[in-house]
């Protein structure tokens, strides 16, 4: 094989691989939490309601967050948080998609107030 084939093969690869590595989170919710470990937002947040295998992930069906809220109008009202969250063979997060969500206390999405503090 010539160096220029080589060459071309192991440059292939390496954008290949650069390609496939890089994640950017879509929101601040997957900014905090994908790449941590799973077992450290059940013990902070609650367990999964169910999951599901989907090959070599898991996809968890969670809702936790129950609380009645004072809203910027003044009203009360009551708010969870129900989320599908992504995670690998090695229980890291991968994903996390918001299936339910509500107006916060101080913004449109109890579920980023919730998941995003401290």
């Amino acid at each position: 094989m010539s160096r220029r084939a080589i060459a071309s093969t192991a440059l292939f690869a390496l954008a290949l691989s650069a390609c496939t590595t890089v994640s950017v989170a879509s929101n601040p919710i997957e900014s905090r939490w994908v790449g941590h470990s799973a077992g450290e937002f059940f013990a902070k947040f609650s367990p999964p309601i169910s999951d599901t295998d989907d090959g070599s992930t898991t996809i968890y069906n969670w809702r936790g967050g129950y609380k009645r809220i004072k809203l910027q109008d003044g009203r009360t009202a009551s708010v969870s948080c129900t989320a599908k969250i992504t995670v690998s063979s090695s229980y890291v997060i991968r994903d996390i998609t918001i299936v339910s969500d509500r107006p916060g206390a101080t913004g449109p999405s109890y579920c980023t107030e919730l998941l995003t503090a401290g």
